[in-house]
């Protein structure tokens, strides 16, 4: 069972990322999936979640309007569209995923992780 997130870069401030995570082991239609970041010094964040279902997701107030969490069953992967990204977005994204329900300030209970990515936003 493996996750595994890509698409981080280096932008400048303003632009657009888009992050993508894969499974492989396990058909993430079945999981609720989640978007951590950690940046130094700072604790892992919970940034936006979606439900297995699609139907109900989340963003932490300082992403909201500019991120939008989505799910391709098909193609098994979870997309994070990233806009008008900031300074502040800058760090180590991570997807996650569990047959329960996930919550943002509980990232210690969910079953699964990717390896994470590396998002850097320059001024």
């Amino acid at each position: 069972v493996q996750l595994q997130a890509s698409g981080g870069g280096l932008v400048q401030a303003g632009g657009s990322l888009r992050l993508s995570c894969a499974g492989s082991g396990l058909s993430l239609a079945y999981y609720a999936i989640g978007w951590f970041r950690q940046a130094p010094g700072k604790e892992r964040e919970g940034v936006s979640l979606i439900s297995a279902s699609g139907l109900s997701t989340y963003y932490v107030d300082s992403v909201k309007g500019r991120f939008t969490i989505s799910r391709d069953n098909a193609k098994n992967t979870v997309y994070l569209q990233m806009n008008s990204l900031k300074r502040e977005d800058t760090a180590i994204y991570y997807c996650a995923a569990d047959s329960r329900e996930i919550r943002p300030y509980r990232p210690e209970d969910i079953t699964y992780w990717g390896q994470g990515t590396q998002v850097t936003v320059s001024s």
